[in-house]
């Protein structure tokens, strides 16, 4: 009989990230029931945050409901893009004042890029991007090229540091890989960037919350990111926009809009853009989906992401000697690099029938994802997530490969 799951009792009596699984609607995911629930899917919706349903009551009933329009300055409203930004600040790793939220990830990849052309030097006529990404970032960075007069030119991360030059006016890549869980060198491919005279524009989306990001430690020019996975922000909750403070003044938006403008009650006919990061806001701010999102951010009170970051490879490590353990060999492939310094919070695992294998995971309350063609995916959240999920997920899909 295996020890894993004996093992698997050990590792969450000895985890000090478990507590805060209390914080969240979870279910029964940790009992023994042949029927337990393991949400292995926070990589792309995060799970509930306990507190939020009351909080947003609390936003529609009175801030909404009693004080109607007094709750644009009585309930912080107004400036609720930047202070909430303030929130998610230090969970990638930069200082108050950089960082926005509103509008999509999409829309933000939009305003980064074009900025970071309009401050790229005279003459560098190239825009790379990760040719791996994901498909919208892409899109958005060939009408970039198109808007600007730039050629757009996709590239793998790895092959950034040979073909950068002083043609390239900014690149666009992906922290972690949305596919196969790779975590890309930030720093190293960064300080390539710039070795070039080239501005840095990150899509943090698969890594902010799950480890970290370091955005002022390692000079990034810009990034974007969503709140929706690991911030546990609520589906199609508002993305984020940082902007190094060096870069502030230089920052063009191709779109403003009134919430960024200096005197945005002025009602100009002209265009002045507001100092700092506000310059990133554009139109009216979505007030629940955000304050959805401010009171998700509760859950990171006190929690380390040094913590969360070895929970995370301790977590992927446990599910890699389960799956090998559970499955016959070669009936699946890991497609996620096993060292850690490429590995981001998920493991990827490619077999034939995936799509089906998927659906009978989802039917016996294991969830994870699947992305076309071959690839099962696995996400997995430190704060919530055990290591007798892990086990029961890799033994169920065990038995369903079998």
């Amino acid at each position: 009989m295996s020890e894993l799951p004996l093992l698997a009792r050990k590792l969450d009596a000895s985890d000090e990230l478990a507590p805060l699984r209390d914080r969240f609607v979870l279910g029964t995911a940790s009992d023994d029931a042949a029927d337990a629930a393991v949400y292995l899917d926070g990589n792309s919706l995060g799970a509930l945050p306990a507190n939020v349903p009351d909080r947003v009551a609390d936003v529609i009933r009175r801030q909404w409901g009693e004080l109607r329009i007094r709750s644009w300055e009585e309930s912080g409203w107004w400036t609720a893009p930047e202070r909430i930004g303030d929130r998610i600040a230090p969970l990638v790793g930069a200082a108050p004042g950089q960082v926005v939220v509103g509008d999509s990830t999409s829309v933000n990849v939009f305003k980064a890029l074009v900025a970071a052309i309009r401050m790229a030097d005279a003459g560098r006529d190239e825009l790379l991007v990760d040719a791996t990404t994901f498909p919208t970032d892409g899109y958005i960075a060939e009408s970039a090229a198109r808007l600007t007069g730039r050629t757009l030119r996709p590239v793998t991360p790895a092959e950034v540091p040979a073909v950068l030059g002083d043609r390239t006016a900014a690149v666009l890549l992906n922290h972690v890989d949305y596919r196969t869980g790779r975590l890309h060198d930030l720093p190293g491919l960064t300080a390539a960037v710039h070795a070039a005279g080239a501005l840095a524009v990150w899509d943090l989306c698969h890594s902010a919350g799950a480890l970290p990001v370091g955005l002022d430690e390692h000079g990034v020019d810009l990034a974007v990111g969503c709140t929706y996975k690991y911030l546990n922000g609520g589906p199609g909750s508002p993305a984020y926009l940082y902007v190094r403070r060096e870069l502030q003044d230089r920052f063009d938006s191709p779109l403003p809009g009134w919430n960024s403008h200096a005197e945005p009650f002025g009602m100009s006919p002209a265009y002045t853009p507001a100092p700092g990061a506000v310059r990133g806001r554009v139109g009216t701010p979505d007030i629940l989906s955000l304050l959805a999102l401010d009171a998700a951010l509760d859950v990171w009170d006190g929690v380390s992401l040094t913590a969360v970051r070895a929970k995370s490879l301790a977590l992927t490590d446990f599910f890699l000697r389960c799956v090998a353990e559970y499955t016959e060999p070669g009936r699946v492939e890991c497609v996620t690099p096993e060292r850690h310094a490429e590995r981001g919070s998920q493991i990827a695992l490619r077999c034939a029938d995936a799509g089906e294998v998927m659906k009978r995971l989802i039917a016996r309350g294991v969830v994870g994802d699947f992305r076309h063609p071959d690839v099962l995916r696995f996400g997995f959240t430190p704060l919530y997530v055990g290591f007798r999920d892990v086990e029961r997920a890799a033994r169920v899909l065990g038995e369903e490969l079998a």
